[in-house]
């Protein structure tokens, strides 16, 4: 459990952990300490049968975890924004006689590495949506042409007294294709394609970096694992 709690910590100020090495360092690993014990309330009495009643410190909590600097962490890292995202998740549970003295080591790591490393939720892209109007559709049947795409797609506008349809915003389309249920709008009304050098990004992040810090971090991944698939087909050449 422990292993999967979310840590708050600007990550781009640290280095992986070389392959080999067994010490940390302050430029690669952060160190916290989990030390708790559980005892008998004073204050119990016989009556007494829940266990916040009985015991002291018997749920140990993520806000247990307590920060250990390493080397000038302090000064390179503010106290209060070092530890776990949420303070609240239960890691165990004690009873009178039942102690934990943990020393905690954190690294940077990859989804690559294991799945716990990887700060995003859900994520995935589209290709941009092109709506382009081959012809004047006014009227009832404009009406019906902007009810076959999202709110937003296609608008409709004044043309000298009668209502004409105009795309307005194409990203708003989810390509669902209804146009072409009606046979009047269907062949030579409008063409649906995509931007192919055009992505669109959802990205959903479980906290600890922002979405848009994601997605340069992601791209500074790709680029050094495009440079290592290279390497190896110039060394197999």
């Amino acid at each position: 459990q422990i292993t999967l709690d979310r840590l708050s910590v600007e990550s781009r100020l640290f280095e992986f952990r070389r392959e080999g090495d067994e010490e940390g360092t302050p430029e690669d690993t952060l160190e916290f300490e989990l030390k708790v014990k559980c005892s008998w309330n004073p204050a119990r009495t016989k009556d007494h049968t829940n266990p916040e009643d009985l015991y002291r410190d018997f749920r140990v909590l993520t806000s247990h975890m307590k920060w250990i600097p390493l080397g000038g962490q302090k000064d390179l890292l503010n106290p209060d924004a070092v530890g776990p995202v949420d303070d609240d998740i239960l890691i165990a549970k004690m009873r009178p006689g039942h102690e934990l003295d943990i020393k905690l080591h954190a690294l940077k790591g990859t989804g690559r590495d294991h799945a716990k490393f990887s700060p995003v939720a859900t994520a995935f892209y589209r290709l941009l949506p092109q709506v382009k109007l081959l012809r004047e559709v006014e009227g009832e049947a404009a009406e019906r042409l902007q009810k076959c795409f999202s709110p937003g797609v296609i608008d409709l506008v004044d043309g000298g007294g009668k209502k004409v349809a105009k795309v307005n915003d194409a990203r708003y389309d989810i390509c669902s294709r209804n146009v072409f249920r009606h046979e009047d709008l269907k062949e030579d009304t409008v063409k649906l394609t995509r931007a192919r050098d055009h992505f669109i990004f959802y990205i959903e992040s479980t906290g600890a970096l922002p979405p848009e810090v994601l997605f340069v971090e992601a791209a500074k991944i790709l680029s050094q694992k495009c440079r290592v698939f290279l390497d190896e087909l110039k060394s197999g050449l």
